[in-house]
């Protein structure tokens, strides 16, 4: 595999960003993961489906129609127990439109505030497509469960890391923002994923 080759990931968050080249970087090594700040402005689809699946490959599936690279998106979000689910797709908006992180999750607390313990449970979920401009596509899912504490800790991750204690950790009480992001990568959602779908990818654009 050469330095050379490209992957549009369909996101201008930047965290996100290099969390999926570093993932992709071990089964593609020297793999440039472009985001949506690197390519020419497109008009981007509004993520009005149902479930994480549909979300990503229409970010997927718009995001090769405008650049012609390889393409994966994801979509991913917090379901909470107490919440039937929710904030699930609406994960990034919970609190409006302009998807204030902080926001959403001071947000979150005061809804569980009366919630105790034991019935505080939650799991990351996330999809993640890969479109290939030949028309191949393949969608992967990744799970991570544990637990809302009930304050905002760490000032690592992003989203609703400062919240949530993942299975792995609960016995230290580490938030995902306060894991290194190697750890975080090995049991997160995403990382999961984004293991499984490497390969695939790698495959796909040495043919």
């Amino acid at each position: 595999m050469t330095a050379s080759v490209e992957v549009f990931l369909a996101s201008r968050n930047a965290k996100k960003l290099r969390e999926m080249e570093r993932i992709l970087a071990e089964h593609l090594p020297g793999v440039r993961v472009l985001g949506l700040d690197d390519v020419a402005a497109y008009d981007e689809p509004v993520e009005d489906r149902p479930d994480f699946e549909g979300n990503a490959l229409l970010k997927a599936r718009a995001g090769v129609a405008a650049t012609g690279l390889p393409t994966l998106a994801d979509d991913s979000g917090l379901c909470v127990d107490a919440l039937n689910g929710m904030p699930g797709v609406l994960s990034a908006r919970w609190s409006g439109s302009d998807k204030d992180d902080h926001r959403n999750n001071v947000l979150l607390l005061d809804q569980l505030s009366d919630v105790p313990d034991e019935r505080r449970r939650a799991h990351f979920a996330c999809a993640v497509a890969f479109v290939h401009p030949d028309g191949r596509e393949v969608v992967v899912h990744g799970r991570m469960d544990g637990q809302i504490i009930r304050e905002l800790r760490g000032s690592g991750g992003f989203g609703y890391d400062v919240v949530f204690v993942a299975d792995e950790h609960a016995d230290a009480g580490l938030t995902s923002a306060e894991l290194d992001a190697g750890e975080k990568d090995r049991i997160s959602h995403r990382g999961k994923a984004l293991r499984e779908i490497a390969p695939l990818v790698a495959q796909a654009v040495a043919g």
